[in-house]
């Protein structure tokens, strides 16, 4: 044996490793056999729901073009909405009548389908995505279709189904110019709370984290709260409205607390305070009473409880409840009687102390 000779075992065969050649990726003809399902049983989800079933198509590698045959009724071209060459079935969500009732089987028909192949919720995901950012391509009536295919999603709970991923394409600058978003956004909660309550709306919201960014869906110009308020009580949203504004008084409120005890703190001169006052309740258009406990809170954590004895902590506590007097008889910008409804209130509480200490 030659000494560049490798030592083979005799009778053996050396076998050599097959590769793995992947098929190469053909969506025309998936897409075909999908429609010709929906072709053979003539648009009846169920009969569809079956055949899908024992089939053997390739959902992994396909699950995108599968919901683009569900929505539009063919595939589309790579990236765009725009519909490709191929068979094409008149059974689409597009093709229906705007209407909760006649979409609502399509939802069901994919909640069984995701059941089953839970993992093409994220291909749900990427079709609806690309359709939200692209609405200024699709008709008036195509884009409500749209919301209420949305709106029922989220109401049927689609497994998985994330309200950041959804929602968050919407807010292309473009579309929210054009007040495209705002449409969509209208008719998504004009639907969804026809079967849930406010608090399954806001909890959506919230986990898309716009609970608090109801201005981002109005064009700039529009981007007030009165807008907002005006807009929604026009669609007959009133609940919403009461919610949004709650909200933003709240937040003025806790802004009107912030700058007021970060003055106090620095011991501010009583006018600065008043005139901080003053501006907070004319942007805010706080009630006075609220301004009154506002006050009295801030005062009273002002106050230092540590006095050798309980005199000094009174003493202490109604130089405070003087200053807030003067400060509410002076901030009151409705009336006169507000103004004294402010002191007797607060002499009430000078009263309280009297009787603690």
């Amino acid at each position: 044996m030659s000494s560049k000779e490798k030592p083979t075992l005799g009778g053996t065969r050396i076998k050599t490793r097959k590769r793995n050649i992947a098929a190469p990726l053909d969506p025309a003809a998936f897409s075909d056999a999908v429609v010709q399902i929906y072709l053979d049983n003539a648009g009846d989800l169920e009969l569809i729901a079956k055949s899908i079933e024992s089939s053997d198509l390739n959902f992994n590698r396909y699950g995108d073009t599968f919901f683009e045959v569900v929505f539009r009724g063919v595939r589309t071209q790579p990236g765009t909405i725009k519909l490709d060459e191929g068979e094409r079935h008149p059974y689409s969500i597009l093709d229906s009548e705007p209407k909760r009732e006649v979409i609502l089987p399509s939802v069901i028909y994919i909640q069984k389908l995701l059941r089953r192949r839970p993992f093409l919720i994220k291909n749900l995901e990427n079709v609806m995505q690309r359709f939200l950012q692209s609405l200024e391509l699709f008709e008036e009536d195509e884009r409500k279709k749209l919301a209420i295919f949305t709106a029922l999603a989220f109401s049927q709970k689609l497994s998985g189904l994330p309200p950041e991923n959804v929602f968050h394409p919407l807010l292309k600058d473009n579309l929210v110019a054009k007040g495209l978003v705002l449409s969509f956004i209208t008719d998504f909660f004009k639907d969804y709370l026809v079967d849930n309550c406010l608090d399954d709306l806001i909890s959506i919201l919230k986990r898309a984290k716009m609970e608090e960014n109801l201005l981002d869906f109005f064009p700039s110009a529009k981007r007030t709260p009165e807008a907002v308020s005006e807009h929604f009580t026009k669609e007959g949203l009133v609940q919403l409205v009461q919610y949004n504004e709650k909200k933003i008084f709240e937040v003025r409120l806790k802004e009107m607390k912030t700058a007021i005890t970060t003055q106090m703190t620095g011991e501010a001169d009583v006018a600065e305070v008043i005139e901080t006052v003053k501006q907070h309740v004319k942007d805010a258009i706080f009630p006075d009473i609220e301004v009154v406990r506002i006050l009295w809170d801030i005062m009273m954590d002002a106050v230092q409880w540590s006095g050798k004895n309980q005199q000094q902590n009174a003493n202490s506590a109604l130089r405070q409840v003087w200053i807030t007097c003067t400060m509410a008889a002076v901030s009151s910008l409705n009336s006169t009687a507000d103004m004294l409804c402010n002191i007797v209130m607060l002499l009430d509480y000078v009263m309280l102390i009297g009787v603690l200490f």
